[in-house]
């Protein structure tokens, strides 16, 4: 093997490394929500993410250290992927059901791509967009259980335009994460950003603690930790390793598998129901994401 398919399915690992951390994420986030708040838990997290940032900077070269001329696009990104993402779609998900949110999240790669070509100058290969569409389908088969009933009682309301909004702004985090990595590492990338973006993120959070008062207990802080070690941290950092080998359209084709990784863990620690409809559906998606990801 080339070193370029090498580095090329290197990305690959990278991308579902990080699915599958955010997949234990909304996890562990159920187990959490009587606890604490959505922005008050995305700011816990990133506090202990940024502390993990802080020892990883301290061993880049000087100039992954300095913001420098990145300032706009790791602002940008400290807005998009740490101060807006989650408190949008968790906002989103007030209004609207988890099924119509996993659903309205399977157009992320396509609406990223999408973004990719508009702005760098990178559209999505054929291959690309067709294994998309087959994730997406996956999608769809994986949370209606295969059948049509669910396009019968299904009902879209001002949630699902938050939650699409929530979407659309990953997807610009991507891109202007791709744009950054050109010139510094994803490890630098992803510290300043968030560094960046937390103390905007604290700010939002003491006006929530007014409303929703936190609950302290061992379950939050053992939560809270892992969150900030593995999802934050790890799913940040290999997320954008994963962007800067495969592009921001080629890695969010795999954005897909993180409703499958959901129902798995679902399936494993909660002990939900497995159905046939779950091993079609992951057949579609991991199908679809290894059909596009094939150089």
């Amino acid at each position: 093997m080339n070193q370029t398919r090498k580095n090329h399915w290197l990305g690959v690992l990278y991308v579902n490394f990080a699915t599958l951390a955010w997949a234990s994420n909304m996890v562990v986030g159920r187990m959490l929500k009587d606890l604490i708040g959505p922005v008050t838990l995305a700011a816990s997290r990133f506090i202990v993410a940024s502390v993990i940032f802080v020892l990883l900077l301290r061993h880049q070269p000087a100039p992954e250290r300095k913001i420098g001329a990145d300032w706009r696009l790791l602002l940008g990104m400290a807005l998009t992927g740490v101060v807006l993402f989650s408190p949008s779609l968790y906002l989103g998900l007030r209004y609207t059901s988890a099924v119509n949110g996993t659903l309205i999240n399977g157009i992320g790669p396509l609406l990223t791509g999408a973004m990719a070509a508009v702005f760098l100058g990178q559209p999505m290969s054929q291959r690309q967009v067709s294994g998309a569409l087959v994730g997406l389908v996956g999608v769809v088969f994986l949370i209606t259980n295969g059948t049509a009933d669910f396009w019968q009682t299904a009902r879209f309301n001002a949630g699902d335009l938050i939650v699409l909004l929530s979407v659309a702004i990953w997807g610009l985090y991507s891109v202007m994460g791709s744009r950054v990595m050109r010139s510094r590492s994803a490890i630098s990338t992803t510290a300043l950003s968030t560094l960046l973006g937390l103390p905007i993120l604290l700010l939002l959070s003491f006006w929530e603690m007014f409303k929703f008062p936190v609950v302290f207990d061992v379950k939050l802080l053992l939560g809270v930790v892992y969150l900030g070690v593995v999802p934050a941290a790890g799913g940040f950092c290999a997320w954008n390793a994963g962007v800067s080998r495969l592009g921001p359209g080629g890695a969010m084709v795999f954005y897909n598998t993180l409703p499958l990784y959901g129902a798995l863990l679902g399936v494993t620690l909660l002990g939900e129901p497995l159905g046939l409809s779950h091993a079609v559906g992951a057949f579609m998606i991991i199908g679809g994401s290894l059909w596009a990801a094939k150089k």
